[in-house]
């Protein structure tokens, strides 16, 4: 690839514009929960209206959160996003914390998810090759664990899509890229064909009504149980900020993609949900998981499983390209900082990827692909990752303060009240995931802090490594 004037040898290179950028977000984050999502939102909130209310808020909340790291993405638009605001912010310990949080359980754990929820969309279509198909199974995998071991064709096919999808993105920015674009597009497209079907086609008669339905704290309740779930279907806009090394005229295009990425998401969000409510009354919806093909099928008969579940194939097999498009840049920066694998930061001399970042994030979750482990591993971390979405946006305060001469280009609208808006809800949602699981949340406080002995051991080889070169530098001169 052609370098252009002003770019290093051994850097990431900018080649990701405004649409590609928006695409990524879109990508990432619409993936198969708006297909899921309602219908357990139903049984815990039996009303249309505050049901769509739950989604508004969910978007103005994502709102919020973009507009607010968009000011730290504009100001340091390096590889790397939460990581180098976080260690910028309060220091490298607390960085690194995220950090190793994200490579271990959060983003290892979300693309073993997305690649399993793949395949079971994918045996859906060849049967011969899903989840529940084993080939082969054991008792004890290993003596001394006592733990079973199982292998299904499913979980194969979930580890062969990991592989495939990070080659891709080993071998170019502009493979990942166009895999990416292609995938969105679609899903964008099939969700609109979705949409206006829903409006045109469905039965008035066998239709619900968006109403409003009170009864005082049991829809508090509901709403907030509602919330939960909604904000973890927003989840994934802040991964834009991890690439932000890569954009094109970063100070302009990444704020922007943060407000058309939300505004897009938020919109899909939205008339998916209406086409749900209007379609089918509460009480058919209520506990249903796969509520898109309930609802299609009401307007398309019995091709609309079909038809809904090779969109939710396609959609997570997008979101599957961009999780493990976007984290390894965090782990090449940590490797930069040397509290990471020193090969995490090296830069491929031709593809101009995070390659070695790429093949370690592949390796670890396929392991955690053929365990099945990650999501007993993601009840640990929901609490301890807000808190570090809370950190992320409280330090547009602390910078503001400690670094008043840091240019920024772009400022958050209407500061201090919507980063304050978006840290009081996201503390809120916290402090629910903190009481509704509590061993959880302290187990997964623990966890973090086993990352420490990680960090001193790895500052203290960088140290070693950095005198070393120094001395070699000093005698050759």
């Amino acid at each position: 690839m052609k370098q252009k004037a002003g770019e290093k040898q051994g850097d990431l290179l900018r080649r990701l514009g405004l649409f590609d950028a928006t695409m990524m977000m879109v990508g990432i984050v619409i993936g198969s929960g708006i297909f899921l999502t309602t219908g357990i939102m139903a049984q815990h909130l039996p009303s249309p209206g505050w049901i769509l209310v739950a989604w508004s808020v969910g978007g103005l909340l994502t709102l919020a959160g973009a507009l607010t790291l968009a000011e730290l993405g504009a100001a340091m638009p390096e590889a790397g996003g939460l990581y180098v605001y976080l260690r910028e912010a309060y220091g490298p310990i607390p960085a690194f914390l995220f950090g190793w949080i994200l490579f271990f359980i959060s983003m290892g754990g979300s693309i073993a998810a997305l690649a399993v929820g793949f395949a079971e969309y994918f045996g859906y279509f060849f049967p011969s090759l899903a989840t529940d198909v084993v080939l082969f199974s054991v008792d004890e995998c290993l003596p001394w664990t006592k733990l079973p071991f199982t292998l299904t064709a499913g979980q194969i096919i979930a580890v062969a899509a990991i592989l495939i999808l990070s080659f891709f993105n080993i071998i170019g920015v502009g493979w990942g890229k166009t895999i990416q674009n292609g995938l969105t597009l679609t899903k964008l497209c099939t969700i609109l064909i979705f949409i206006i079907m829903g409006f045109i086609l469905f039965s008035p008669g066998r239709g619900g009504r968006i109403t409003f339905r009170s009864d005082g704290k049991t829809t508090l309740l509901g709403f907030g149980v509602a919330l939960v779930a909604v904000s973890w279907a927003f989840d994934g806009w802040h991964n834009l900020n991890y690439i932000a090394g890569e954009i094109r005229r970063p100070r302009r295009n990444l704020p922007l993609a943060l407000l058309l990425g939300t505004c897009i998401i938020t919109g899909c969000y939205l008339l998916v949900n209406i086409v749900y409510l209007t379609v089918l009354p509460i009480k058919d919806m209520q506990g249903v998981v796969r509520i898109a093909e309930r609802t299609s099928t009401v307007f398309l008969g019995r091709g609309g499983a079909n038809v809904i579940s090779a969109v939710v194939l396609v959609s997570t097999f997008g979101a599957l390209n961009g999780a493990i498009f976007v984290a390894p840049r965090v782990y090449y920066a940590m490797a930069k900082d040397g509290v990471f694998f020193r090969s995490a930061g090296k830069i491929h001399p031709r593809f101009r990827t995070p390659h070695v970042g790429l093949i370690l994030q592949a390796l670890w979750a396929s392991i955690l692909t053929l365990t099945g482990r990650y999501e007993q591993l993601f009840t640990y971390v929901m609490f301890i990752t807000f808190l570090f979405w809370i950190a992320a946006a409280a330090s547009v305060f602390r910078l503001r303060k400690i670094r008043p001469d840091l240019e920024r280009p772009y400022k958050t609208r209407g500061y201090p009240s919507v980063p304050l808006i978006f840290i009081a809800s996201a503390t809120a949602i916290m402090l629910n995931t903190f009481f509704e699981k509590p061993v959880e949340s302290i187990a997964g406080f623990f966890i973090a802090c086993l990352g420490l002995p990680a960090y001193f051991t790895w500052r203290r080889k960088f140290s070693k490594i950095s005198v070393l070169t120094e001395s070699a530098d000093h005698a050759e001169r």
